[in-house]
């Protein structure tokens, strides 16, 4: 499985950016998809994820102004960012968990998501 991310750039705190992720290769193993960040200095968190059942989950820190969807047919997961502040920057991840497994198995490349204030 690869994951191809894309999106991130730079923006003013307030406002909203969307990335995306999408996989490629053996995706009907993939259960859970997700994003993760880290930010210079820290460990990397989970942002959110999804599954194919649909079920969300959030960090938070984010919740309210963070959205994840995903299209199935597409094999992507899309993070809509909305109310973006400073604390937002960081590297973002995205991953995939197999089914039957609990940790990440599949990173994708980090795109750099920078709010400036």
């Amino acid at each position: 499985v690869q994951l191809q991310a894309s999106g991130g750039g730079l923006v003013q705190a307030g406002g909203s950016l969307r990335v995306s992720c999408a996989a490629s290769g053996i995706v009907f193993s993939i259960n859970v998809m997700g994003w993760y960040r880290q930010a210079p200095g820290k460990q990397r968190e989970l942002v959110a994820d999804i599954a194919s059942s649909g079920r969300t989950n959030y960090a938070d820190s984010v919740k309210g102004r963070f959205t994840i969807f995903r299209d199935n047919a597409k094999n992507t997961v899309y993070l809509q960012m909305n109310s973006l502040k400073p604390e937002d920057t960081a590297v973002y991840y995205c991953a995939a968990i197999n089914r039957f497994e609990t940790t990440p198995r599949y990173w994708g490349q980090g795109t750099l998501v920078t709010v400036s204030s």
